[in-house]
């Protein structure tokens, strides 16, 4: 059974930091490409990074470049999302998705509320 599992998310104040995780079973994760996407309340849901496999190139939306890092350890079969300089903006639900060349698979998602 494919499952996604993110963890992490919380309630911080802006300037904080929060680190994603999300945990993957029944599928080959170490051949899948690996995204964090979010969807804040009234709005669709947007690509923030993205991380290749095996080569590891990483590219990120323009609106977190220089504060959010995606990594993976696929000995964990875990990738991550490193959040810095959290702004307001970045409120949203945070889902990992694995993209392989015939499926995808969704996380259910973790919130973040960046809030002063």
């Amino acid at each position: 059974q494919v499952q996604l599992v993110e963890s992490g998310g919380g309630l911080v104040q802006p300037g904080e930091s929060l680190r994603l995780s999300c945990a993957a079973s029944g599928f080959t994760f170490s051949v899948y490409a690996m995204y964090w996407y979010r969807q804040a309340p009234g709005k669709e849901r947007e690509l923030v990074a993205e991380i290749t496999s095996p080569s590891g190139t990483t590219n990120y939306a323009d609106s977190v470049k220089g504060r959010f890092t995606i990594s993976r350890d696929n000995a964990k079969n875990t990738v991550y999302l490193q959040m810095n300089s959290l702004k307001p903006e970045d409120t949203a639900v945070y889902f990992c998705k694995a993209e392989g060349q015939r499926y995808g698979y969704w996380g259910q998602g973790t919130q973040v509320t960046v809030t002063s």
